[in-house]
């Protein structure tokens, strides 16, 4: 009895994958409560929007450089 419509009452939808419907249970992110559609999303619970807000990339030191004006070394 393999049906590609949802059980009325369950959270399972299809979701188009490759060209044929398959059940998958629906998750939704824990900050927004948008559906994720991606493993990685789905696995974590977070959209990539969210995890971004909440996880930051740290910030890169090499943009943190600058140039300093010296005095020449004395004796060149």
């Amino acid at each position: 009895m393999e049906s590609s419509e949802p059980l009325p009452g369950s959270d399972i939808e299809p979701l188009p994958e490759a060209g044929r419907a398959v059940n998958r249970r629906l998750v939704r992110c824990r900050l927004c409560g948008r559906p994720l559609t991606g493993t990685d999303s789905r696995r974590t619970g977070l959209g990539p929007a969210c995890n971004a807000k909440l996880h930051p990339a740290a910030p890169d030191i090499r943009t943190r450089r600058h140039e300093v004006e010296q005095d020449p070394l004395p004796g060149t």
